[in-house]
């Protein structure tokens, strides 16, 4: 199945930074680091100080950093790429399965 999405919350950000396509983004506008909490995923790329629009709640399409199985809790890595959560701060649960990183899948967004 392909990965898709249905934001029910989109929110406009300015872009603290340069922002790429499907990444967990902070709710200061920047991109998730390792560990970080998200407030939702970049439906799109920004440039630093340009809106970006971050689909907060619902579920959204998030690039991956990883393998991992559907259904398992995911946070940022060091690229705000979705991989299994450890230690950090839960983002999303994987809805499909990522058997490389830089996947598209679809996750259910769990903002903080």
């Amino acid at each position: 199945m392909a990965a898709q999405s249905k934001g029910l919350l989109p929110l406009t950000l300015i872009a603290s930074g340069a922002i790429r396509t499907n990444r967990f983004v902070k709710a200061n506008g920047a991109e998730a680091d390792a560990t970080e909490a998200a407030i939702g995923v970049s439906q799109y790329a920004a440039a630093d100080g340009e809106p970006v629009a971050v689909d907060t709640y619902g579920t959204a399409v998030v690039e991956s950093g990883g393998v991992f199985s559907a259904g398992v809790q995911v946070e940022s890595d060091a690229d705000g790429k979705a991989v299994v959560y450890s230690a950090g701060v839960i983002n999303g649960r994987a809805l499909q399965a990522s058997t490389a990183s830089g996947q598209m899948v679809e996750i259910l967004v769990l903002p903080k």
